[in-house]
């Protein structure tokens, strides 16, 4: 009888903790979900460390869930003790960790188009998406399996829910009271050092860089991290942190500085300048840049892009400096790439801001930035404004052009389809003064990855949905060239051609850290026999994009660019930086360097498609890497958080 009554006063505390373990259960099952989703993406292997990383951060998120529920069941209030107080609290219970889940696999089908775990940035980036509704709408249908798991999960934690049912009327009140407040008492360090991550007095509150520790590749990460902890840990979070790798100003900018001084030998050139980015036009799908694919077979689905890069100047390793559209923006017009969080979305873009349409703006030259989304989209049109862009012309001025059709040629889901729209570009840049700069953004090829309805049966569904997108997108461009090159302005005139950033893959070396940051960048200038077609061996990104232009036109006044001329910069000197789950990426010498911010994790040979041979330690260019990045990244912080994003701010 004894032995009953004592376990009827801990009876709360017993069934919060055979709960918890039920929300363990929970977060494995969505660990599970979204490692069987992307499996391609990872390395193939989960190791006891990746276990154990899982565990950390899965008890951290679910303790900080769940603290709110820990409270109302062991509050020492025995009046609680009431069959409506436990039915809220099983209700607060399933639903706190039910939206777990439910994220878990929400991010799981976003993962492919980020490689890393989904933070609270997310809500800036979609808060002017007009067409979010009818986005989720459609990933719920393609991932109907998620909505069954969940509702299946859901079902199954308010079954198995332990209910405490403690006979209070006939225990001492007072007792009652005294074993929870110490069951509280017990739990509370606990639940501080699953918090934190560890009891140690050392230990920092665990952060979703610290998810390196369990893994070899930033990609594996993400498996470790779990979504609720990468949501909350980054609210209100600063996102740049100022390293003190050099204490002295002068050798920093001696190993790096983005602040330019262009000495010319020839007068300044104004040709027009036209930049094309291409939605998710990743570098795998074009069939010229990937002649050792399929032992030499692979066509891609790009004719007429592979036919523009026979006149072109191209790169053996080009690369994007970010994973998502809104990084693609900064890295290519103002050559900021996407350190820790998208930069449009941080405090930083407040700064006072340069970009190669505001440099040739004060040249005289006519700026115009187009995409064909609704304005607001993205943040596209706020930045292009920001960065010197003197017109905005997206769907709704499309619209209003009676040459063109309208919202027939709205997709439905982001913007008017690329081969109206291209055309409408070429229309609106023969209105336009010469010199003229500028910057066209297309949309088609991208989720939900439809075509027109007329190009259904020329471009039918092959390897990946992305394929007959990329198709389309393609036979659009041609005939923006045809178009274009019917103009005046047509010889007088750089184009450069990039995509924002990779999409889905079906070969390996695409789906690696390195990988999936493969975007091409491609220069054509048809008026200038000089400069006959090549693929250069030197890495290239799209920060150098903004430098490599004003180099070709001979500009002479000091700017800032991360990036470098590539046309005036020798192979062994051109270099490539991105950021992915809490490491950068160095890529120089033939070698790719990951390092965390305090130490190299690996070094892999450029050669070495699959990443699968670490070199660290074993190479000689590594110690001067490792001084490179660090001074890149000290250089980044610090001019982001005191706004010197411009020569003039420069101390």
């Amino acid at each position: 009888m004894k032995q009953k009554v004592l376990s009827s006063y801990f009876a709360p505390v017993v069934a919060t903790l055979a709960n918890l373990l039920w929300a363990y259960a929970v977060y494995g099952i969505a660990r599970m979900a979204y490692t069987a989703e992307n499996w391609s993406f990872f390395s193939g292997k989960i190791t006891a460390d990746f276990l154990r990383g899982a565990w950390a951060f899965d008890t951290a998120a679910i303790l900080v869930t769940n603290i709110p529920y820990i409270v109302m069941m062991l509050a020492p209030l025995h009046l609680k003790e009431t069959d409506w107080w436990h039915r809220m609290c099983r209700s607060l219970f399933v639903c706190v960790n039910g939206m777990a889940l439910a994220v878990c696999l929400a991010d799981a089908a976003y993962f492919p188009y980020t490689l890393r775990r989904t933070t609270t940035t997310v809500f800036s980036e979609f808060s002017h998406e007009q067409n979010i509704g009818s986005i989720l709408l459609t990933e719920s249908l393609h991932h109907w399996y998620f909505f069954l798991l969940t509702m299946l999960v859901v079902y199954g934690l308010w079954r198995l829910y332990v209910m405490p049912k403690p006979a209070v009327r006939q225990l001492s009140w007072w007792r009652y009271d005294g074993c929870c407040l110490l069951s509280l008492a017990a739990l509370a360090p606990f639940v501080v050092a699953g918090i934190r991550g560890g009891f140690a007095t050392a230990v920092r509150p665990i952060t979703v860089s610290n998810a390196n520790q369990y893994v070899d590749s930033p990609t594996d990460a993400a498996f470790v991290l779990n979504t609720p902890f990468s949501l909350y840990r980054t609210i209100g979070k600063d996102v740049f942190v100022v390293p003190d790798y050099y204490t002295n100003e002068a050798e920093l900018a001696q190993v790096y500085t983005p602040i330019h001084q262009p000495a010319p030998t020839q007068p300044f050139t104004k040709k027009n300048v036209v930049i094309l980015i291409v939605e998710s036009f990743g570098r795998e799908y074009i069939g010229a840049l990937n002649e050792y694919l399929e032992n030499g077979h692979y066509r891609g689905y790009t004719p007429c892009v592979d036919s523009l890069i026979a006149r072109s100047t191209t790169f053996r390793y080009s690369f994007c400096n970010g994973r998502k559209s809104i990084d693609g923006m900064p890295s290519i017009l103002s050559s900021i790439p996407m350190f820790v969080e998208p930069f449009i979305l941080t405090p930083a873009s407040m700064n006072h801001l340069t970009g190669i349409a505001d440099l040739l703006g004060k040249e005289g030259y006519q700026t115009a930035f187009f995409h064909g989304a609704q304005r607001g989209s993205m943040g596209f049109m706020a930045f292009a404004r920001s960065t010197g862009f003197q017109e905005y012309y997206g769907r709704e001025d499309y619209n209003s052009d009676s040459r063109f059709g309208g919202d027939d040629d709205f997709d439905g889901m982001w913007g008017i389809w690329d081969e109206p729209f291209l055309q409408y570009f070429a229309a609106k840049m023969t209105e336009m003064k010469e010199p003229f700069m500028t910057a066209v953004f297309t949309a088609s090829s991208h989720h939900p990855y439809r075509i027109p309805e007329q190009y259904q049966q020329t471009y039918p569904e092959e390897g990946i949905a992305i394929h007959k997108c990329i198709r389309y997108t393609d036979m659009a461009i041609g005939r923006f060239f045809q178009e274009a090159a019917k103009q005046p302005w047509y010889k007088n005139t750089i184009f450069v051609l990039t995509s924002d950033h990779t999409n889905l893959t079906d070969h390996a070396y695409y789906a690696t850290d390195i990988g999936g940051f493969c975007s091409p960048i491609v220069i054509y200038e048809p008026g200038n026999a000089d400069r006959q077609p090549e693929m250069q061996e030197k890495i290239a990104q799209q920060i150098d994009i903004l430098p490599t232009v004003m180099g070709m036109l001979n500009y002479d006044k000091p700017y800032f660019a991360f990036g470098i001329d590539l046309l005036n910069t020798k192979a062994d000197d051109t270099w490539a930086v991105n950021y992915l789950n809490g490491i950068y990426q160095y890529v120089k010498h033939g070698l790719i360097l990951q390092f965390d911010g305090t130490r190299t994790r690996a070094v892999y040979a450029l050669s070495d498609s699959l990443m699968q041979h670490n070199l660290a330690g074993q190479r000689p260019e590594q110690p001067l890497m490792e001084q490179e990045v660090k001074a890149i990244i000290q250089q980044y912080m610090e001019r982001m958080t005191q706004d010197r994003l411009r020569p003039d701010k420069d101390r």
